[in-house]
């Protein structure tokens, strides 16, 4: 069954009305004056890192490397991605580098 047009957009103003909700609330409960607690800063400091190891561990958890070519472009692309990482300092940039290697690995491997 197809949703009517009017279903789409309803779906549409609640999701876009709970993403401007997540975007205030900070705001909200923290505003100009109050100081950030302690343990907000501490997890703004430390889920960036472990959200990315957790996505890394996720995408090679799968790789069968007795079979070829198993393995070879996920490996490479993270390798790369860190690199440009860590030689660029630019999180775009070495997302963007590594996924479009790993692409290319993928199709021509």
């Amino acid at each position: 069954m197809k949703p009517t047009f009017y279903y789409e957009i309803l779906t549409v103003v609640i999701v876009a009305l709970i993403t401007f909700t997540t975007r205030l609330l900070p705001f909200l409960i923290f505003g100009r004056k109050k100081e950030v607690p302690k343990a907000v800063e501490y997890l703004g400091k430390v889920l960036p890192p472990a959200i990315m190891a957790t996505l890394v561990i996720y995408c090679l958890k799968s790789i069968n490397l007795l079979h070829f070519p198993n393995g070879i472009a996920e490996i490479t692309g993270v390798v790369v991605t860190a690199a440009v990482h860590i030689w660029k300092k630019n999180t775009l940039l070495s997302i963007g580098t590594g996924t479009v290697l790993y692409m290319l690995l993928i199709r021509f491997i």
